[in-house]
């Protein structure tokens, strides 16, 4: 389900208001959003054990029941809270599986929990598929449309455009995460790319 940002603003605003039907109309077009921010998560934390769609139900379910404690008042608001959710599970689930140092821990946790209407609490990618970053990243509605493109790819592009854009990690790295050699990633790269882009200009023109 795409929305523009004005689409966003008024399914949250009836949300607030008590629109049971809004509310989960505005949780349906977020869920890409969640999605992403989730697999981010969890390639940082090079999980396996963690399925990103577990990940994505129990984020959702926490920020349903949690609705009433949400205190922002934009669709950016709204987003970065969603991201915080979604952080402070993945950092739970890498203590349980990982048994990650609790210090570490602490700080990323501090980290996570900031000012949720920083423009470093919302901003959740540094992609740029032949894009500008200030034109991917310009407002809540890019994010949106990003996200569901990306998700609209096959698994093997998802991953390669999540490592090689959004963690910014050299190919020799992407390479070693996918199991492929480095020339192999940059030719699936490109062609990543080159898919996420056209999807990125079918979003823009419907």
């Amino acid at each position: 389900m795409a929305v523009d940002s004005s689409q966003l603003a008024d399914l949250l605003a009836l949300a607030r208001a008590g629109d049971d039907a809004a509310r989960n109309r505005l949780f349906e077009a977020c869920r890409s959003f969640v999605a992403v921010v989730a697999k981010v998560q969890l390639h940082r934390r090079l999980h396996t054990k963690v399925d990103p769609s577990d990940l994505v139900q129990q984020s959702l379910l926490e920020a349903h029941r949690g609705f009433v404690d949400f205190q922002g008042g934009t669709p950016q608001d709204w987003l970065a809270w969603l991201k915080q959710i979604v952080q402070h599970n993945a950092i739970d689930a890498d203590k349980h599986y990982r048994g990650a140092d609790r210090r570490d821990l602490r700080k990323e946790r501090a980290l996570a929990t900031g000012d949720p209407t920083s423009s470093q609490a919302a901003g959740w990618v540094a992609v740029d598929p032949g894009l500008s970053p200030s034109q991917v990243l310009m407002n809540s509605e890019r994010e949106l449309h990003l996200a569901a493109a990306i998700e609209s790819l096959p698994d093997d592009y998802q991953q390669v455009i999540l490592l090689r854009n959004l963690e910014r990690l050299p190919f020799d790295q992407v390479a070693e995460r996918m199991n492929r050699t480095r020339g192999a990633c940059q030719m699936l790269w490109m062609r990543a790319v080159e898919q996420l882009r056209t999807q990125l200009n079918h979003e823009s023109s419907l």
